[in-house]
């Protein structure tokens, strides 16, 4: 017969753990939020900064220009950014984004080019820290919500890689940010830059929203705002002089704008776990407190049948 203190103490546990898993959900949701107002705040800047650089593209064609971060090389050695997570109990958000970065790799080991890592997040660091992978640097410990700061430390170690010539190329491995359920890591270009196509068809932000008690995230579209420099504009620099200054601008940006959706990821990932975690104690507890009835049941039913047995003897 099962221990009746022990189901108890089992319930009381199993309890607790619902109660730590729901407060993780709910800070997991601030910081979306917090996530989503910084996306917006830091929006007018990347709109501005695109803004400036199509009309630049209207004005001379990029591939005639003569600068180091538009220069196309013979690629040899690739440097991977693999924008990982500190923490865990968020699925499989880092997981999936490591993997993607390995099947990167050897797709560039069957193509003979050489690689190394550029790590973002402690989870990333130490996974191919076992595996000994040649790692150029790792940030690690950084701000949940990512900030321009961090973003231009990383881009500033890109750079310090590409114009020196140890890599030839980097490419950005990331999750892009879907919905509350759904991530998707991909791979990106980053350096060197290719600004065409600023006029992105699908930009759109999204808002973390409740309803019906539940969390749920909306997207909105975005109108393309770009639009050409007026011809009669004279700059009082070389056009190519301008751009040059503003592409490592525009690096900084396409590294924070990753940052961004690979905080969202991991957020709606953890928001996601701990709900499911929540979810899965309730059931736990509701058959646990089966199970404790049950038992109790037995136990009264075993004393009353002593009972009328010691009464049938005595008499």
């Amino acid at each position: 017969m099962p221990n009746l203190k022990t189901i108890r103490d089992r319930i009381k546990s199993v309890k607790n753990t619902r109660k730590i898993t729901e407060a993780m959900r709910l800070v997991a949701a601030a910081k979306v939020r917090r996530a989503q107002e910084q996306v917006t705040a830091t929006r007018p800047f990347a709109d501005r900064l695109a803004q400036v650089l199509y009309g630049l593209q209207t004005r001379l064609r990029f591939e005639e220009a003569d600068l180091p971060l538009l220069k196309q090389r013979q690629v040899e050695n690739v440097g991977l950014l693999v924008i990982s997570g500190d923490r865990g109990l968020c699925g499989g958000y880092n997981i999936n984004v490591i993997k993607r970065g390995e099947i990167r790799v050897r797709e560039l080991e069957q193509e003979g080019v050489g690689y190394k890592y550029i790590i973002v997040g402690r989870k990333a660091n130490q996974h191919f820290k076992r595996r000994s992978a040649p790692i150029s640097a790792a940030f690690t410990e950084l701000e949940q919500i990512p900030t321009a700061e961090e973003a231009s430390n990383i881009a500033d170690e890109l750079l310090s890689l590409f114009l020196s010539g140890a890599v030839d190329r980097v490419e950005l491995v990331y999750t892009k940010f879907v919905s509350l359920i759904s991530s998707r890591p991909v791979v990106q270009t980053l350096l060197p830059l290719d600004p065409q196509g600023l006029e992105s068809a699908d930009d759109e932000i999204f808002r973390l929203t409740s309803r019906g008690g539940q969390f749920q995230v909306e997207r909105e579209r975005l109108e393309s705002p770009l639009q050409s420099l007026p011809q009669d504009m004279i700059f009082e620099q070389d056009p190519v002089q301008i751009l040059d200054a503003l592409l490592p601008l525009y690096l900084n940006n396409q590294i924070l704008r990753a940052l961004q959706e690979a905080a969202a990821s991991e957020l709606a990932a953890r928001m996601t776990a701990m709900n499911n975690a929540s979810d899965n104690a309730s059931e736990l507890v509701k058959t646990l407190t089966l199970s404790y009835n049950k038992a109790r049941q037995a136990a009264i039913t075993q004393e009353i049948l002593e009972v009328v047995g010691g009464a049938e003897a005595l008499s």
